[in-house]
């Protein structure tokens, strides 16, 4: 399941216990068939997809909601339904989980290095290099987006935007999103669960094991220091050859599902976090919190807004495999710093991280949008 799953499904549960009615609309990239057809469909339908346009419509007309909130319309729901609800007079808040706003493909990175080449009506950089692999694909990313920002469908019709971070705030700004219509709404915590009082055996990561992550340079890291376990927990089918070739002291241990992980983070020292993206708002890293672990992660995107430097954990440049082991080493030596760091995350996250938090947040979020409700129908 991916963060943005997860969010989802704790935001379902968390209007559920407050007593909001909710009613949901999904698609899946599973629909899209494999094959060239498949893909051709796909092209149109992120575009612009008439059943979900439909779809959507019936909903409004028989649920009659008072907020629509979207997390992702791409690939299939498309933007076609951002305008049946400003129709209806139904305002849209929209989480913005990534940076598909103003990058075709999410990540602001292509080929492995940080890219902004695509911003201010640039899309067809996506094609040139092929950000999404296939020729076809990487064209139907850049044309949903210029159409999209060609026709307005998100400044028109999207009430107000929920960014994870302050970071991602500034970048939908720079691309031209109003600020005044942006908030930040950070993740909240999943769980309530109790600090850990072992120190940990291992240096832990979790999350999918992909080159935007920074695996080569953790696996770098451990390299240096072979008196410390590493075990990295996701799955590992995009960079497989890795295992081969890792250093002795580092085991991958694959996914681990909800019942599984937290046993990893009680029996994790720390928990690293070694991105060269820009990341959104990792969900990992409020779990080692609540788990009283302190987090080393690259100084880079929104993430120094998550992890203080020297108070929760530790901050090192993205790629930096000699600074990264510096830090380990020095948390690792160090156990009662390393659980005064984990005891301060855990306070922070529980502060500023917490359900109540969170609801306290989205509620504000969702009157102003109301507030709002008289100038949706405005050109």
């Amino acid at each position: 399941m991916s963060g943005e799953e997860i969010v989802v499904r704790s935001l379902q549960k968390l209007l559920t216990e407050r007593n909001h009615r909710i009613s949901t609309y999904f698609r899946s990239s599973a629909e899209i068939s494999g094959n060239k057809l498949g893909m051709a469909k796909a092209f149109f339908t992120g575009i612009y997809n008439v059943s979900s346009k439909q779809q959507v419509r019936h909903l409004i007309r028989t649920q009659k909601p008072d907020i629509v909130h979207i997390h992702n319309v791409f690939p299939l729901i498309s933007p076609s339904v951002l305008g049946e609800c400003r129709r209806a007079g139904v305002p849209i808040v929209m989480t913005v989980h990534n940076y598909r706003l103003v990058c075709p493909n999410g990540l602001h990175m292509t080929k492995g290095v940080v890219c902004e080449r695509c911003n201010n009506g640039r899309e067809w950089n996506c094609v040139i290099n092929r950000c999404e692999g296939s020729l076809l694909k990487s064209t139907g990313y850049a044309i949903r987006n210029a159409v999209a920002r060609k026709m307005k469908l998100f400044h028109r019709n999207v009430t107000l935007y929920a960014a994870l971070t302050d970071f991602q705030k500034s970048k939908l700004v720079r691309a031209g999103f109003p600020a005044d219509r942006i908030s930040v709404l950070p993740n909240m915590i999943h769980s309530t669960t109790p600090a850990s009082e072992e120190l940990g055996n291992w240096v832990g990561y979790v999350g999918r094991v992909s080159r935007e992550k920074g695996i080569e340079t953790l696996l770098a890291a451990a390299a240096k220091l072979p008196h410390i376990e590493f075990r990295i927990a996701g799955a590992y089918d995009r960079m497989s050859h890795l295992l081969d070739g890792a250093p002795e002291n580092v085991k991958f241990v694959g996914h681990l599902n909800s019942e599984e992980l937290p046993s990893f983070y009680r029996r994790s020292r720390m928990i690293v976090l070694c991105s060269t993206w820009f990341e959104g708002f990792p969900t990992v890293i409020t779990e080692a919190k609540m788990h009283g672990k302190p987090v080393i992660c690259s100084r880079i995107g929104g993430l120094p807004e998550i992890v203080d430097d020297g108070r929760t954990g530790l901050l090192f440049t993205p790629g930096n495999e000699h600074e990264l082991a510096e830090h380990i080493q020095t948390l690792w030596s160090d156990p009662r710093r390393c659980m005064e760091m984990g005891a301060s995350g855990r306070e922070k996250a529980i502060r500023e991280y917490s359900a109540d938090r969170y609801y306290q947040r989205l509620v504000h979020i969702y009157e102003r949008a109301i507030e709002l409700r008289p100038h949706l129908l405005s050109p």
